[in-house]
């Protein structure tokens, strides 16, 4: 049986001016599958197997090639937008004819210059398409462990949780928004650390070092920014987590810690207005 979407190897049944005619050599389809003339290898035969592709030509019609796309059924891929029009935006797939993601499968806003994670599915139309609605791909059976190193991309936003992030391309992983510094959007590939390992598999991740490795990353913020104002900064304990976060970009939690540790090793001290470093 032919399936759309998908690499399979098909029996050569007739050859054409217009090019080789296949079909499954155990299961046929009702129709034979064009191999367009420019693609047919010169020294295949009728009664010789070939794997191909099946996809929809320009006029959506079945068609197969000998080209390897990026995408087929059952996987996913980061693909590029070539172009986006008031129908959906068209990717980059490796064929002659891009691949259409329609808006109503669409996270976000999609730009064009842009990488996503997509699968592709067949349309009510027999057509094949993108979605960028993979939550239910992923797989909660990932290898790694609290405090491990991943990487992936970000391919959801809820603002109720945080960023949804495909890890390796394949594993459910969930930045939530306390663990989120710095700007993100759809689409931008990100390191993150295993925060927790949850019970049904699926990973909590944070931007953000482990405490014990961040404050020395958060202290050297604030005597990098002490350095720039001639050695006074106008944050302290009263300060809001706005204001924090403005300067530092690390919340207040992390910015007492850091200064903190500062105290301790006698590289600041304190003032009614703020923080002086100790060698001005």
């Amino acid at each position: 049986m032919i399936e759309l979407g998908k690499i399979q190897r098909l029996e050569v049944i007739r050859q054409t001016l217009i090019g080789a005619y296949l079909n499954s050599r155990d299961n046929k389809s009702a129709d034979d599958i064009l191999l367009p003339k420019n693609q047919v290898p010169q020294e295949l035969t009728v009664g010789d197997d070939i794997e191909v592709f099946i996809y929809n030509d320009s006029e959506d019609r079945i068609i197969s090639t000998v080209k390897k796309p990026k995408l087929t059924i059952g996987e996913m891929a980061v693909l590029k937008v070539v172009e986006t029009t008031k129908i959906g935006a068209f990717l980059d797939w490796g064929l002659e004819k891009d691949l259409l993601l329609p808006f109503k499968e669409q996270e976000g806003d999609v730009k064009k210059g842009e990488e996503y994670l997509v699968a592709l599915y067949v349309d009510k139309s027999n057509r094949l398409c993108a979605t960028m609605k993979i939550y239910n791909m992923l797989s909660s059976n990932s290898p790694y462990k609290k405090n491990d190193r991943v990487h992936g991309i970000i391919y959801s936003f809820n603002n109720q949780f945080g960023y949804f992030m495909a890890v390796d391309n394949k594993y459910h992983g969930l930045i939530l928004n306390k663990e989120i510094y710095g700007n993100y959007a759809l689409g931008d590939k990100v390191e993150a650390r295993v925060k927790t390992v949850r019970t049904d598999g699926k990973l909590e991740l944070s931007i953000r070092e482990a405490a014990y490795d961040e404050i020395e990353g958060d202290a050297q913020k604030i005597i990098n920014l002490l350095k720039l104002h001639d050695g006074i900064l106008q944050l302290n304990d009263n300060s809001s987590p706005e204001e924090i976060k403005a300067e530092l970009n690390m919340s207040k939690k992390a910015f007492k810690r850091a200064v903190g540790r500062l105290l301790k090793e006698g590289a600041i001290k304190l003032t009614d207005d703020g923080i002086e470093t100790m060698w001005k």
